[in-house]
């Protein structure tokens, strides 16, 4: 091993190492080397036709006149809002890529490095030097690069893992002392605080965190305080794990891989985040193409991948890379962790964006846009979140996707796209979404049933109708003879979406549900209807077979009660066939004024609140 203090030179020196037509990679984000890439500004007579190549830009671009944009070309595998003007205005050649086939460029060669410019540790006693924060694609550059010259700088964090570089890899050294780049999130809108809530409330206990570099993912963090045993295996860490770390939420214990670690392979934001992963034994940071690999990702049970979207079409194609007509964001690992995720066990890959842009147009559209590549196919969508609430597509039909996607639609946009999904062809005429505002979380409780078992009540949705109808035709004859006072076989389409597509306002339903979200069975539902000229509700319920004489029935008329007296209603009215003896019981049970009477086929009981 060579002493790596003869091969210290000038940043100057290290710039003049860059001839015409060179393609040069420049280190990640918050480790780009500064010092480096000044002295690549000042050269009075920059090389011709140098090519920068990079991952994010932070920290590399000033602004849109900075000589770092005039005098290079780019070529980087993530635009980001540094460098949207460039490649808008055919200055910077964007790659659609995983970044995890990036080793497999550098090995056959289809991208070759000249150079390497990053950012390290000063080398230790052992001859080796860390990436620090970020190793992502860094290490296989490294690895590959004609000519590497490091940037050692004593306030990068010796970061733990397969982070290490040996010197005799590195052919120059420049030394540093300077502060580290800081990104700073700027505070999030009310809707990505909404959607926030709702992804955290999807979020179990001892599950594995994927973050990413969305605002709304890391919002999220802020919500999983009341969480227990999160672990985290994540391209990139911010500064949002660091307060749930300090907690205790953030622990590992329940990781089934690298149990008790944090993994990651870059992170971005500010000094504290540092000074928490250096020389810390609970951070592991590996090369990109082992964090995100899906079978890698996978191995972790109740994985939990968060990918912010710009767009989304009524079948669940999903543009990840562009907005505006203009390239933005990345392909990135989003693809893997989603397909990681989906292969982990009690795994949950997820979508979010917010329905409208800033411009006030919908984000979800009949079908992508020019523009707008479907970065991730419909296939591989699971969960999508809006500020107006969650859809699970995973296995539906197109039909049950339309009528799920709509319904976390702006409400002024979900007449015109249904139109347009009946052009389309995607569903039958004649449907529409009743609820006019976001699906009600708040309004979701779980209740412990006679013989122990845990049911949740929930809002129902128009999407619904395929679980309500296989709880009707689970009901036995006389279960549906009472409930409808008629001998029925079936119901039409529109009376099955009169009994879960409501508007929450005169008309409300419930159902009661058993399992994951994933594929939840439907026990029972309940409904009310207002009659706003008596200012009272008609009141009916369903409940399957084998979930009867558990005290359902309670839970459900309690919960219509506490929802209808919160709006003011007078009380419920219902109709009940005098041998039905358990529901009149029930009936009876649900105020403390209530009224009976009786003609020959029927008995009417009224509720006063």
């Amino acid at each position: 091993m060579s002493d790596w203090r003869d091969r210290i030179i000038s940043a100057n020196k290290a710039a003049a190492l860059v001839r015409a037509g060179n393609t040069l990679f420049v280190g990640t984000a918050c480790a780009t080397p500064q010092t480096l890439v000044e002295a690549l500004r000042q050269l009075a007579a920059p090389p011709p036709g140098v090519q920068l190549v990079y991952f994010i830009a932070d920290g590399l671009i000033k602004g849109e006149d900075d000589p770092i944009c005039r005098n290079y070309r780019h070529r980087m595998f993530f635009v980001g809002t540094q460098a949207v003007h460039l490649a808008a205005h055919g200055r910077a050649e964007y790659i659609p890529i995983s970044l995890t086939e990036i080793p497999f460029l550098l090995e056959n060669g289809q991208l070759d490095i000249d150079i390497a410019f990053v950012q390290t540790t000063v080398p230790d006693r052992f001859g080796q030097v860390s990436l620090g924060i970020s190793v992502d694609i860094t290490s296989s550059m490294v690895r590959h690069a004609k000519t590497v010259v490091a940037e050692v700088n004593p306030k990068m964090p010796r970061t733990f893992g397969d982070s290490f570089v040996s010197v005799d890899n590195i052919h120059y050294f420049v030394e540093v002392d300077t502060p580290l780049f800081e990104l700073r999130r700027p505070p999030v809108r009310e809707e990505a605080k909404k959607i926030s809530q709702y992804i955290a409330g999807i979020v179990d206990h001892g599950s594995t965190l994927q973050i990413g570099l969305g605002r709304v993912p890391n919002e999220m963090l802020g919500h999983l305080t009341s969480r227990r045993n999160l672990g985290i295996h994540s391209d990139v860490i911010t500064d949002s794990v660091i307060e749930l770390i300090a907690n205790g939420v953030i622990n590992g214990r329940e990781k089934s891989a690298y149990p008790g670690k944090i993994v990651t392979s870059y992170c971005v934001g500010t000094q504290a985040l540092y000074d928490l992963v250096d020389s810390n034994p609970m951070f592991l940071f590996q090369p990109i193409e082992t964090v995100c690999d899906p079978a890698v990702i996978c191995q972790n049970s109740k994985m939990v991948s968060i990918t912010q979207a710009f767009a989304i079409d009524l079948t669940g194609q999903v543009c990840v890379d562009q907005f505006d007509g203009k390239f933005y964001g990345g392909v990135s690992t989003q693809v893997n962790f989603i397909r990681g995720a989906a292969r982990s066990r009690g795994g949950k890959p997820i979508i979010c964006l917010t329905s409208i842009d800033e411009n006030g147009n919908s984000r979800i559209r009949s079908t992508l846009g020019a523009g707008e590549a479907a970065a991730i196919p419909r296939s591989d969508v699971h969960y999508v979140v809006t500020e107006f609430g969650i859809a699970y597509l995973f296995g539906k039909s197109i039909g049950e996707r339309v009528m799920a996607i709509i319904e976390i639609t702006h409400p002024k946009f979900r007449e015109s796209l249904l139109e347009d999904a009946v052009k389309l062809g995607y569903v039958q005429p004649g449907l529409h979404i009743a609820a006019g505002s976001a699906y009600q979380i708040e309004e979701e409780t779980e209740h412990v049933l006679r013989s122990q078992k845990t049911v949740k009540i929930r809002p129902a949705k128009a999407s619904d109708i395929e679980v309500v109808r296989n709880l009707f035709y689970r009901l036995s004859e006389d279960d549906i003879y009472t409930r409808f006072f008629r001998r029925l076989r079936t119901l039409s389409d529109h009376e099955f979406q009169s009994m879960c597509n409501v508007n929450y306002d005169s008309e409300v339903a419930f159902l009661a549900v058993v399992g994951p979200r994933e594929h939840e069975l439907v026990v029972g539902s309940c409904c009310y209807y207002l009659d706003r000229a008596s200012n009272m509700a008609e009141a009916a319920f369903m409940i399957a077979p084998d979930w009867q004489s558990e005290g359902l029935g309670k839970i459900f008329m309690k919960k219509m009660r506490d929802y209808a007296v919160t709006r003011g209603i007078k009380g419920f009215t219902t109709e009940i066939l005098p041998s039905n003896r358990k529901m009149i019981a029930l009936a009876k049970s649900g105020g403390d004024n209530v009224s009976v009477t009786h003609d020959e086929d029927c008995c009417h009981i009224v509720i006063t609140f």
